[in-house]
């Protein structure tokens, strides 16, 4: 493997001294930053031009990618972007980022990101319920974790905001939002079932209070022979006397009160 390949390999960028324990030369080194094919970002850190900039500013800070910055980085949902990056770091301070202490599984793999777990457990611990919970749903569903392990390594009483997380999850999603739509129903008292199987109708995403059906919309929606097939299932839905809902990622996302506003509205009008 060459130098770029093993750069691809650690995500972009790593530690100069990363690069000579894989084997590499002084000179060889040297040869790819005169030839452009390899850049110091600063002192210590070799990186590809195109490097991500978070990795680089992981290996810079000394740090690990966690949270919901290393949520990407491991391959799980992530409901948004921080606007600052979250490092997991044993040492120092930087203002410029969110530092998580605690570690309990070490990182398998060379990039600067922090396990799976670890990413995990400081999401449950920093981030807001449904944003932790999305996290933890993407895993679960991988069969890379489960809710008993997650939940042991949070004990005691500053470990109960995020046990109450984890109550939230129940691997039925097939994608972010509807882990935002199933916490948002439920929290409001709605009995809320989930990919729900209707005879003459199909799976639904939700079935709430046994009459109203929820469809979560995602970019495949738009297109035209989603469509169709989304306007016959509404029809259906109707001819079988059940009340049909759609909303879209922004409405989820962005516009949750007056979503549940227009649910509330509909089952209280239709006896709740």
């Amino acid at each position: 493997m060459d130098l770029v390949g093993f750069l691809n390999y650690a995500g972009s960028a790593a530690r100069t001294a990363t690069v000579k324990r894989a084997g590499y030369s002084d000179r060889a080194i040297r040869a790819a930053v005169v030839g452009g094919i390899v850049v110091r970002r600063r002192h210590g850190v070799l990186a590809l031009p195109i490097a991500q900039e978070d990795i680089v500013a992981a290996l810079i800070a000394n740090g690990l990618l966690t949270c919901a910055s290393g949520a990407r980085h491991n391959g799980i949902w992530v409901l948004r972007e921080p606007p600052v990056l979250h490092l997991q770091c044993r040492h120092g301070n930087a203002k410029d980022f969110v530092m998580h202490r605690e570690s309990v599984v070490e990182t398998p793999h060379i990039r600067p990101v922090a396990s799976l777990t670890d990413t995990l457990l400081h999401a449950l611990r920093c981030r807001s319920e449904i944003e932790a919970a999305i996290m933890v749903e993407s895993a679960l569903l991988q069969g890379r974790t489960n809710l008993a392990y997650l939940r042991e390594r949070l004990p005691g009483n500053r470990n109960g905001a995020a046990r109450k997380v984890l109550s939230q999850v129940d691997g039925s999603a097939d994608s972010p939002i509807e882990v935002v739509a199933r916490i948002l129903f439920r929290q409001a008292g709605i009995r809320t079932e989930t990919q729900v199987e209707l005879s003459g109708i199909g799976i639904v995403d939700f079935l709430l209070e046994g009459r109203l059906i929820v469809e979560i919309d995602g970019e495949s929606h738009m297109q035209p022979r989603q469509v169709k097939k989304d306007r016959r299932r509404n029809n259906a839905g109707t001819v079988k006397g059940y009340l049909v809902l759609r909303y879209d990622y922004s409405q989820i996302v962005y516009q949750r009160e007056t979503v549940l506003a227009e649910v509330l509205h509909v089952l209280r009008r239709t006896g709740r």
